[in-house]
């Protein structure tokens, strides 16, 4: 850079202000998105953000990055960014809001209920038994 000039802003889809942006949330250096592991790479990415979520990297009410930033520094598509994040949202681990983006939600453990609580709800159904019927013998359990 000459003395004198100004260094230019990047813009938000540029990787280095992707990665200021996902500091918080993300670890560079720990992102671990494998194209040859099994693994779907959409569950990959929920991963880490579950990791980073679970870590306290993202603390409830903190607000995560737009998908496209993550896909970026991620290097995937952003669906596969998006389609994780809807997984996670479904777990209750995150939550979105219009105009406000995605925020962190929960914790991992919350998350787990829920799964466990899905899990019940599904066995449940399938043993034949309404969801208000359910809802009664787990207060009679309580």
């Amino acid at each position: 850079m000459q003395q004198g000039s100004v260094p230019s802003v990047p813009s938000c889809s540029e990787p280095a202000t992707t990665l200021s942006l996902l500091r918080p949330i993300l670890r560079p250096t720990a992102v671990k998105v494998d194209r040859q592991d099994p693994t779907d790479l959409y569950e990959q990415v929920a991963a880490e953000i579950r990791r980073a979520i679970a870590d306290g990297e993202a603390k409830p009410g903190e607000r995560l990055p737009p998908a496209k930033d993550l896909a970026a520094i991620l290097g995937v598509n952003t669906n596969t960014v998006l389609r994780s994040l809807r997984l996670l949202r479904d777990e209750g681990l995150l939550e979105f809001r219009r105009g406000r983006g995605i925020s962190v939600a929960g914790t991992p453990e919350r998350g787990a209920v829920i799964a466990r609580a899905k899990e019940l709800v599904d066995f449940a159904r399938h043993q034949g038994y309404q969801l208000d019927e359910l809802v009664k013998i787990i207060e009679d359990v309580g």
